[in-house]
């Protein structure tokens, strides 16, 4: 009321409203100045290899508890990922960072992450391990709703993770009780309104359509991953990989572009329709038409885990019979292709007779009722990919 009658006057609580317009206010993150081995005493154990470096095993002197160390060169993406990780360090289904330190090294400044250490494995290993005991359609859903907990919680607070893998979700003991959790930061964005991600950073089998092409993208390039791991839970292989043995190819992208994907029997035969419907929501190829994290959650599929049918899957025995083909198939996923654009009118799909990707090789030679490699095609295009893969042998 004081505005009204002296509306020339400026009163000290008079502050434009900035509701929806300006972030949240974040505390930034703390650097310790101390070296880090005055605290943790480092081994040579390798725990892994992030995307923009790697992951030690070390022990806190004072408690002797065990942890993961992550050193990074001081540069202006390194100090992104250490303070979006940290922004939502503690957050539901989020490796949580226990220390933070700037040291030198041989001269040059680094950034040293703390972190719990993660010791049960990545997510299709513990499934690999499973043996004879089975693996379930329910289960599946568990492990979808923890990791689409962590997804909510990040775009929630403005980020896209951007590489959403197995490879980056971590158990944190091998109980069978343990917690699953997201890890790597080393591609994660802030987004806000009117400002699409931009930059083509990504990995290869988990990577949205729009990222592929000129098109700007957004948080919904996480909801695609999501959709890609489902399937792979749901049957052990991938519904886009590279038929010629790189990373990625003309026509892996030209599949994902288009959706080109198949759920085959006998994987599929006994998945519920439920959990197939929510699969093609995921992996619309437009991003404005793909299912929200918001709409992902509350998806009874998700939301309803107990009712979700136990049906047996062959998840186990399909990632078991292909171990050793997987590594290949995991260096193409960690393949980080920032420039990369094809111009999709012009490309050419490979012939499956033609293609030298393993995995493909392999299943090519099992029994009829065991091959997915049709997984690749659409039945409708079939003749139009075969025609064109006559010519394209001399390539």
């Amino acid at each position: 009321w004081l505005r009204y009658f002296f509306p020339g006057i400026k009163f000290p609580f008079q502050q434009p409203c900035t509701v929806g317009l300006l972030p949240p206010a974040y505390p930034k993150a703390e650097f310790k100045r101390n070296a880090v081995t005055d605290d943790y005493k480092i081994t040579s154990q390798v725990l892994g290899l992030g995307i923009n470096g790697k992951v030690l095993e070390c022990y806190c002197k004072k408690t002797g508890e065990k942890c993961a160390l992550k050193i990074l060169y001081d540069t202006p993406k390194a100090r992104r990922e250490v303070e979006l990780h940290w922004r939502v360090s503690g957050g539901p289904h989020i490796v949580r960072i226990l220390s933070l330190y700037e040291n030198m090294h041989q001269g040059k400044k680094c950034l040293l992450i703390v972190m719990e250490c993660m010791e049960g494995g990545e997510l299709f290993s513990r499934i690999q391990v499973r043996g004879d005991q089975a693996f379930t359609e329910r289960e599946v859903s568990e492990i979808m709703h923890d990791i689409g907990t962590a997804i909510e919680y990040l775009h929630h607070v403005d980020i896209a993770h951007r590489d959403v893998k197995p490879e980056n979700l971590l158990y944190t003991t091998k109980d069978s009780n343990a917690t699953l959790k997201l890890t790597d930061f080393g591609f994660a964005k802030e987004t806000k309104m009117h400002n699409s991600l931009q930059t083509p950073c990504y990995t290869p089998y988990y990577v949205a359509p729009e990222v592929l092409g000129p098109e700007k993208y957004d948080k919904s390039c996480d909801m695609w991953s999501l959709g890609v791991i489902m399937y792979i839970l749901l049957c052990g292989f991938p519904p886009f990989y590279s038929n010629t043995g790189q990373a990625i190819s003309p026509g892996m992208k030209q599949r994902i572009r288009l959706g080109q994907y198949e759920f085959p029997n006998p994987e599929w035969v006994d998945v519920s329709e439920e959990a197939k419907q929510l699969i093609v929501q995921l992996l619309k190829t437009d991003p404005s038409e793909r299912m929200t994290i918001g709409q992902f959650m509350n998806h009874p599929w998700i939301s309803q885990s107990m009712v979700v049918p136990q049906t047996p899957l062959h998840t186990s025995r399909v990632l078991t019979e292909d171990m050793e083909l997987w590594d290949d198939v995991k260096e193409g996923m960690t393949s980080a292709l920032a420039t990369m654009r094809v111009d999709y009118d012009q490309v050419k799909i490979k012939d499956l007779d033609t293609s030298n990707n393993p995995l493909l090789n392999k299943r090519r030679n099992r029994p009829a009722a065991q091959t997915w490699t049709h997984v690749c095609l659409v039945n409708k295009h079939s003749e139009h990919h075969d025609k064109e893969g006559k010519n394209n042998k001399k390539t």
